[in-house]
């Protein structure tokens, strides 16, 4: 995946800095991605346009779960199934859900956690 003015890919060596640190500033949505999932690349570019459409309001981290020890994260957070997306707000996990979603849903679910 690539990165744009709002989204960015994320490991488990950045996580705390550009996730939860972040969070303190901004609500950050961290997808949660493998390369063989269909569904993970088919919500992608509509991610992509949801979080531009926020034009800095929210950001898009993406993990792609099978780098490295990404794995590790996704335990922690109890992942099960991909995509599974989580909001982060101060820190904190706040919400999520699972599956490839339109972009109506993802905009309704972000807007539920903006100030």
């Amino acid at each position: 995946m690539t990165e744009s003015e709002w989204s960015f890919d994320v490991n488990l060596d950045d996580f705390e800095r550009r996730v939860l640190d972040s969070s303190k500033q901004h609500p950050v949505l961290v997808d949660f991605w493998a390369d063989w999932c269909g569904p993970c690349h088919a919500i992608a570019p509509i991610l992509e346009q949801v979080i531009d459409d926020y034009d800095g309001k929210v950001r898009l981290a993406k993990l792609e779960v099978d780098e490295g020890d990404n794995m590790k994260l996704a335990g922690r957070y109890q992942v099960r199934g991909f995509p599974t997306l989580i909001l982060f707000r101060n820190g904190e996990p706040v919400d999520r859900f699972s599956s490839a979603r339109p972009a109506g849903y993802i905009e309704e679910f972000i807007d539920r956690h903006l100030d």
